[in-house]
């Protein structure tokens, strides 16, 4: 009974659908490659004009400053920017960098907007809340396919498949932080008059702060976890590194590649962390 039925041409509609898409909006892809490509070459240029040690340095301060004037932490994260430098990776961390922090950047810019809608609608929520589950659950590597097809290989659309993946959470966690505000405090800042700008801007997004960078520290740590699927296309860095190693069986520099992305998460982890206690 069940083999009377024709199989239906999923595949050709996805693939007519993103072809149409493909050509129909190449006014607007064609742009983002270009400019968003020469935006992260130039970040990438300006940080290979700092001297390692001085970049070092640098992290060092702003790590001592964020995380509550401790010195263990700064310590340990010089330790270990100096073992990625000794290692001959420092060009492949400044890449890695760069895509994540664009990644992230974008990913917050579009997440915390709709989370806020979100949290201001729960028809929006209801037709927010499947999209954002498909997001989650299709495997990573499926986002590459229209990245390819809309921008080519390379960084941007490594950025385009990392801002699919990433932003889910900080949308969530920033529609969670709202709701969660207690009704009392909304009803006495609604007492004193305050307009709805005024009560999201001074009231909500306050108080919803450390909701929205647990979010935000997700977001970024699932950008970073791109890295790796990311240089299937083209995209330079670390996980570039870890890619060419498994293709040639070299576990020893897929070993240090793999340590390195795992010292760049810790530091960002750390920083994101800092970030949300204050």
């Amino acid at each position: 009974m069940l083999n009377l039925l024709p199989i239906l041409p999923v595949s050709d509609w996805a693939n007519a659908f993103v072809e149409w898409l493909t050509d129909t909006f190449s006014f607007i892809f064609e742009p983002i490659k270009t400019y968003l490509g020469d935006f992260m070459q130039l970040i990438i240029s300006l940080l290979e004009l700092i001297h390692p040690f001085v970049f070092i340095i640098i992290i060092m301060i702003l790590a001592y400053f964020v995380m509550n004037r401790k010195i263990i932490a700064p310590i340990l994260i010089g330790v270990g920017l100096f073992f990625i430098y000794n290692q001959d990776l420092w060009d492949e961390l400044l890449n890695t960098m760069t895509l994540v922090i664009i990644s992230s950047l974008l990913s917050v810019i579009i997440g915390v907007p709709l989370g806020i809608l979100m949290s201001k609608s729960d028809r929006f929520q209801a037709i927010m809340k499947p999209v954002l589950d498909f997001m989650q659950t299709m495997p990573a590597f499926v986002y590459l396919i229209p990245a390819v097809a809309f921008f080519g290989i390379g960084m941007v659309p490594g950025v385009f498949a990392s801002i699919i993946f990433a932003t889910p959470p900080t949308i969530r966690l920033t529609n969670l932080g709202i709701r969660q505000i207690s009704a009392e405090l909304i009803e006495a800042s609604d007492s004193f008059g305050t307009t709805s700008m005024q009560k999201l801007i001074k009231v909500q997004l306050p108080l919803a702060k450390a909701s929205i960078m647990a979010g935000v520290n997700q977001t970024v740590m699932l950008a970073l976890s791109m890295v790796v699927i990311a240089s299937m296309i083209g995209a330079p860095g670390l996980g570039r590194d870890v890619l060419s190693s498994l293709q040639r069986a070299e576990v020893g520099s897929g070993f240090v590649a793999g340590l390195s992305i795992v010292i760049l998460a810790i530091i960002i982890d750390r920083f994101t962390q800092s970030s949300k206690n204050k």
